[in-house]
């Protein structure tokens, strides 16, 4: 573990579905309690669990976890301030998300401008 917590930049994360917490933990270069400590501090982190109740990891978790431990390990954060940093960035990337056009034709009650049309196509037909 320890020639991963001195690699210069992010590691390569594996194209796999779910990760165990062993190879999450070798991949940070973290023990796995403290990855358990994490998960108890950040909740937006919550690996889903397996039958046996074994945590398994996502591609995103992954990640998120490797912008927890940068904030912690080489910005010098306190938990408190990583959580609200990871918190201002989840408002931006969402204040910021495109409106589709579902939200566009749904953002008010349809059914006005439907029975509206459907009028003036009565008329029409008259």
């Amino acid at each position: 573990m320890t020639d991963v917590a001195f690699q210069s930049g992010p590691p390569d994360i594996p194209d796999k579905l779910y990760f165990k917490i062993g190879e999450v933990s070798e991949l940070l270069g973290v023990e796995p309690y403290v990855l358990r400590f994490w998960e108890s501090e950040f909740p937006v982190l919550q690996p889903k669990k397996s039958g046996t109740g074994h945590r398994l990891y996502r591609r995103k978790d992954v990640e998120l976890l490797l912008r927890i431990k940068h904030l912690l390990y080489e910005k010098r954060y306190t938990i408190e301030g990583a959580r609200q940093s990871l918190q201002a960035k989840v408002r931006t990337v969402k204040a910021r998300r495109p409106v589709t056009v579902q939200q566009e034709l749904f953002a008010t009650d349809p059914w006005p401008e439907i029975r509206r049309q459907l009028t003036d196509i009565l008329n029409l037909l008259k």
